[in-house]
């Protein structure tokens, strides 16, 4: 069963947007990321326009958060405070991303941005994911040890003004990092159609410090108002946001992430980083394949 897409300009089948997206979505409830890092690539990869594709993505990042959100909080394991932190340089980010889009989409660039910085963050983060799973699993005592010593463990950032105390993480940081790291996954948010979960994640836990019960929660939190803000925008600036598109990956995405939740209290955190870094690293190949190899065709004529 096929539906037009307006903005995209193409038809696609109802069920397959609808199954992608209610398989991130329960990829979102699991690990606390939006999803958008896995989501966007497979619409380009069904055919969408890449500027379509980033800026559809981001409603249903921001649903499929929404819906994760509400289940952690049940759970208490949000960090308000610490979100807000992060929001504030999150919305700031955001907003320069999607201008920064609006200016490679003028000159005709933005399909290829958007194409090697997946390559260069999903290349990253899944090796760095699989690698540690692969360690963990290994070495499993030495790895939680080490781990609860780094998190106690000072860095620079511990001397700089401005301290806050986060009861809900019980950290007495600065408020620069979450400010400077929320800036930067707003950016990656608005250019790449991501919520920023599988760049926040890491950063919370090694360079913040927070305990992993809190991590999730906390970053889907900030995820909804950054999206937020990056889907306004894109609409307003962009008019790339595909309604039709993100509509039926919202209804799978919001099922789906209500199921990760239940999934994430039932499996060991190593081997979910694992699959996800299997899959991290595919859709990572895949990206790359196509910009090396030879096109079908080597001339397109696209209207400005």
């Amino acid at each position: 069963m096929s539906i037009y897409l307006p903005i995209a300009e193409m038809n696609v089948n109802i069920f397959l947007i609808v199954f992608i997206g209610m398989s991130i979505g329960i990829l979102s409830g699991i690990f606390g990321v939006g999803g958008g890092f896995l989501m966007t690539p497979l619409l380009i990869f069904l055919g969408i326009p890449p500027v379509v594709a980033v800026g559809s993505e981001a409603p249903h990042v921001l649903a499929t958060s929404v819906s994760g959100v509400i289940a952690h909080w049940r759970k208490k394991n949000v960090d308000i405070k610490m979100g807000i932190f992060l929001l504030s340089g999150g919305l700031l980010g955001s907003t320069v991303g999607v201008n920064l889009f609006n200016y490679l989409k003028n000159y005709g660039q933005i399909d290829l941005v958007i194409q090697l910085l997946f390559v260069f963050f999903l290349g990253f983060v899944g090796f760095s994911m699989a690698f540690e799973s692969a360690r963990t699993t290994i070495k499993q005592y030495r790895a939680r040890s080490a781990k609860r010593k780094k998190l106690h463990q000072h860095s620079w950032f511990h001397g700089l003004p401005f301290k806050v105390r986060f009861h809900r993480s019980k950290l007495y940081i600065s408020a620069m990092p979450p400010v400077l790291i929320g800036f930067v996954v707003g950016v990656m948010s608005a250019m790449m159609g991501v919520g920023g979960g599988f760049i926040m994640i890491p950063a919370m836990v090694y360079i913040l410090g927070m305990p992993t019960s809190v991590v999730v929660g906390t970053s889907l939190f900030q995820i909804i108002f950054v999206t937020a803000n990056a889907t306004f925008f894109q609409s307003y600036i962009n008019y790339n946001v595909d309604v039709v598109l993100s509509a039926l990956m919202i209804f799978g995405g919001v099922i789906g992430a209500q199921i990760g939740v239940i999934f994430s209290s039932r499996l060991k955190a190593e081997y979910l980083r694992g699959i996800l870094a299997i899959l991290v690293l595919a859709v990572c190949g895949k990206i790359f394949t196509d910009l090396v190899l030879k096109p079908s065709d080597l001339f397109s004529l696209v209207v400005l």
